[in-house]
């Protein structure tokens, strides 16, 4: 697969998958794939109507058919194959993500390295889909459960991450015994569909993988088609709102994760070299593009005095594009974005914080073009401010000072999101103190960015999830299954006829 040139502009149109076939869609409306650092039109991406939708729902329900009855064996061994293809393929595909998203090529690597370890976690499938089984619960009676997949499973996944995010969902829907239909983000589905065009290549049958592109009204499609019976979302809380309203409305399971505001509070035994490095690459790697971004730092105490050195660390951090050598922030993903941040940034100034270090007009060498915005930091920050009640999603840290770390974990737990938070501190007592205290989903201790290895599950909680289970882990597989019950009795010729029992009770 690779997008089809479009002789009217000469730009490459990025088709639709559909029953296994790349699709040149009949869309009228397109939404250009542009490089952040150079404003090039790298691709165009149609909006599918809502009949190549319903196709590719259509598709991906007759699947279902053959699919489910495919022995785990198989569907892991094609998991297996996979995660082969993506390691052979991760640079050359993180290439193709800096140059569509920004991020530096470090970190484009590191999106994909992520996604794959979902990928190899899913080729446990064979253990992780088991069921229970009980011997006797009464006389020559036997009660098990079958872990079986539910239907048909719908993605719609977000900007900032476009391979960790679709390797969260569609390999194990997939590896469930489930089919998928993905919408990708139409800002950036390039490198989504090179890794699309892998699983097909590892073995995944037509049909069982489909790919749509679209805005609001291919969201909508996907939350109320009648076959659709499971929909996993991530992106902004406005978004993510709507999906799973609309979604759970039309009687489908959701999972939504949204936005954030994390805090990283920093206690004055924290180490304090260590402690800075990780605040000045979880507030800026990725140009604060991150739903689990360090967005706010809660200085306790004399560590209040930190400020200055937070800010010279910050000034050391390289500005430019992301496939040049030594670039630590790249450009945030479009001219829009940049111009909500800056927007926000001059909220900031208005509303009375103080801006000690300002990332406005920076200049890269031959990039003029670009969205870049250097690292900004803002200290005396009230919570009613619109840069803390706001999730800015870019390279701006806010600072806040308190005098405890009780008053630090009320601030924490008073803010509606509950994405991730972290703890600074040599203190074993304070850090168990604050993991059992604080009311956020994941928690890291000397950890800025507190994201779940793929054997547990993401746990964002609160206002930044909708929806019981998270992605990958256990819940995913939780999330992808119908649990049966099956509570059987056989019997035999030397069997005593009982006679009617009109009871509940097995005996």
């Amino acid at each position: 697969m690779t997008a089809v040139p479009n002789t009217a502009t000469s730009v490459p149109t990025v088709p639709l998958l559909i029953n296994g076939e790349w699709v040149d869609s009949s869309a009228t409306e397109f939404r250009n794939v542009v490089n952040p650092a150079t404003q090039e039109v790298l691709a165009r991406v149609p909006l599918a109507t809502a009949s190549e939708v319903a196709a590719a729902v259509g598709a991906a329900h007759r699947a279902f058919a053959t699919w489910r009855h495919t022995p785990i064996g198989a569907r892991l061994r094609v998991m297996l194959r996979f995660q082969a293809l993506i390691r052979e393929h991760s640079k050359r595909i993180a290439a193709i993500l800096t140059a569509e998203q920004g991020k530096t090529l470090a970190d484009a690597e590191g999106d994909i390295f992520r996604g794959l370890e979902v990928v190899e976690h899913a080729c446990s499938i064979g253990t992780l889909q088991q069921g229970g089984f009980a011997e006797n619960v009464a006389a020559t009676v036997d009660t098990y459960t079958l872990q079986q997949p539910i239907g048909v499973c719908a993605g719609i996944t977000p900007f900032n991450f476009p391979a960790m995010i679709p390797l969260w969902m569609f390999p194990m829907a997939i590896v469930c015994g489930n089919t998928f239909v993905l919408k990708p983000s139409e800002q950036d589905p390039l490198s989504t569909m090179e890794l699309v065009k892998l699983a097909l290549e590892a073995g995944v049958p037509p049909g069982v993988l489909n790919v749509v592109h679209g805005a609001k009204d291919v969201v909508d499609a996907l939350c109320t088609h009648p076959d659709i019976k499971a929909v996993s979302f991530v992106g902004s809380t406005a978004v993510g709102t709507h999906v799973y309203n609309l979604a759970n409305a039309h009687g489908k399971r959701v999972q939504s994760m949204m936005g954030a505001k994390n805090h990283a509070v920093v206690l004055p035994d924290a180490h304090k070299e260590q402690t800075l490095n990780a605040l000045a690459g979880a507030g800026f790697g990725a140009a604060g593009q991150r739903c689990m971004a360090t967005s706010v730092v809660v200085l306790v105490g004399a560590a209040r005095d930190w400020v200055p050195d937070l800010v010279a660390r910050a000034k050391t951090l390289k500005v430019g594009a992301g496939a040049e050598p030594g670039t630590d922030v790249g450009p945030v993903v479009s001219v829009a974005a940049k111009e909500r941040i800056l927007g926000l940034i001059a909220a900031g100034e208005r509303e009375g914080a103080t801006l000690v270090l300002d990332g406005r007009g920076v200049e890269v060498p031959g990039y003029p073009r670009g969205n870049f915005i250097g690292p900004t930091i803002f200290t005396d920050v009230k919570t009613d401010m619109s840069i803390y009640t706001e999730e800015i999603f870019g390279p701006v840290l806010v600072v806040i000072g308190v005098d405890t770390l009780d008053d630090a974990i009320a601030l924490v737990n008073r803010n509606p999101f509950g994405n991730g938070t972290g703890v600074f501190t040599q203190s074993g007592a304070a850090a168990r103190k604050f993991q059992s205290e604080i009311d956020v989903g994941q928690v890291g201790i000397n950890i800025p960015i507190p994201v779940p290895v793929p054997y547990f599950s993401f746990t964002g909680s609160r206002g930044s999830k909708l929806g019981d289970l998270g992605p990958y882990g256990k819940q995913v597989v939780q999330f992808y299954t119908q649990t049966k019950t099956v509570t059987a009795r056989w019997f035999d010729d030397a069997t005593v006829n009982d006679g009617v029992n009109t009871t509940i009770s097995l005996k």
